[in-house]
């Protein structure tokens, strides 16, 4: 079998139609092919005789040592989510990722050790990898910003953490140092200045988490996955059907959400690109996707919170700029490299990227002020928003 992108799969042939018949369906198989986008799961697009189509995923344990509580996680969001948009009205069929339930109960089935869930195919809707019209960044925008709204009365207590640490930028930075003074490679003489850059701004690290350690941020579900490529676009009317890709949904801050969606969908060049000189953020696409989110959030989140949405995209982008150069420094034992050099080349990405960031902080939360205050809402007083309104010369 041949994938979607014309890869071939022969290295792991799974026995579809046993794995399906675990998830109750007993038709026979028309067709699968893989499904190439993601950089964890395995994931294949499965048509059978009768008409039906699904999503089968075979889940990473190696990054998800323990698959059954992103499963929960997913059942607990999932039920949610359809919940709340039978109370407003929406097709929550569609709107949301309906799951089967294996002869177990469970949404997830065990394998010989490899662990598959199976979801309703959504047909008629597009996950694309960059945004092919304007509306489609405002779309995601609103797409986040339900999410978030949906989920704000969600006992966040409930949930699991799936990746311990996940956005710890403190953590982050001690390991970055802890890999500069190892330097198991032999590395850190050529990377004098990405070092330096990345000391100036230590200050940084702290920001969000004291912030939600002390409650001075309220926490929140986070997806921590905010690509444009997890949110299914409506083929014919170009809206926002529904968020996808939970695995990573744990507690956290919507300014971690926002910022990832910002350095990722607003960047004017990929994530490893080269050429510095065409590297930065484009602030059209920043207030496509804000204005979306706005719309959305400003019921709900006070505006000392939505202030500080910049804040996001600045760590968010500093937090890739450690990692990247944190792994580089340890011999690329974490990050899919293609070449020696690749994760410096994200580095030095990143690092373009968040001068720029830098440089338009100011414009960023001046245009959130203004579109919140056209929303009429009331700016609560209070808050130090320091971290977040600070510039870097």
């Amino acid at each position: 079998m041949s994938s979607a992108d014309g890869s071939n799969a022969a290295k792991f042939s799974p026995d579809f139609q046993s794995i399906l018949a675990a998830f109750g369906l007993a038709a026979p198989l028309k067709e699968a092919s893989e499904l190439r986008a993601g950089n964890i799961n395995t994931t294949y697009r499965v048509e059978l005789c009768d008409g039906g189509e699904f999503i089968l995923q075979r889940i990473n344990h190696h990054v998800f040592a323990q698959p059954e509580r992103i499963m929960d996680n997913i059942e607990r969001v999932t039920a949610h989510l359809k919940t709340r948009m039978s109370a407003d009205g929406g097709d929550r069929e569609r709107k949301v990722l309906s799951f089967l339930r294996a002869g177990d109960g469970m949404i997830h089935w065990d394998a010989d050790g490899e662990p598959w869930r199976c979801y309703i195919f959504v047909g008629g809707a597009t996950a694309y990898n960059t945004a092919v019209k304007d509306v489609h960044l405002l779309q995601t925008g609103r797409a986040f910003g339900d999410f978030q709204r949906c989920l704000a009365d969600f006992p966040i207590d409930t949930l699991h953490e799936t990746i311990a640490g996940f956005h710890d930028t403190p953590r982050r930075y001690r390991a970055f140092e802890d890999a500069a003074a190892a330097d198991r490679v032999n590395r850190r003489r050529t990377v004098a200045r990405e070092i330096e850059f990345i000391r100036s701004r230590s200050e940084l690290c702290p920001c969000i988490v004291s912030q939600l350690e002390s409650g001075a941020l309220p926490r929140r579900v986070t997806h921590n996955d905010t690509k444009i490529n997890n949110v299914l676009i409506d083929d014919a009317t170009d809206e926002a059907i529904c968020v996808i890709d939970l695995d990573t949904v744990m507690p956290g801050s919507s300014l971690y959400d926002f910022g990832d969606m910002i350095r990722f969908g607003a960047n004017t060049a990929v994530e490893d690109e080269a050429d510095l000189s065409k590297i930065e953020l484009d602030m059209k696409k920043y207030q496509l996707f804000t204005q979306g989110f706005l719309e959305r959030a400003h019921g709900f989140m006070p505006a000392d919170e939505l202030l500080q949405l910049p804040l996001g995209v600045r760590l968010m982008t500093y937090e890739l700029v450690i990692r990247f150069l944190t792994d580089y420094l340890d011999g690329d034992r974490y990050f899919r490299v293609d070449n020696a050099e690749h994760n410096l080349t994200r580095t030095r990405a990143q690092i373009r990227l968040l001068e720029d960031i830098e440089r338009k902080m100011d414009r960023m939360t001046a245009f959130i002020q203004a579109k919140v205050e056209s929303f009429g809402a009331c700016y609560p007083s209070g808050g130090d928003m320091e971290c977040g309104q600070k510039r870097i010369s």
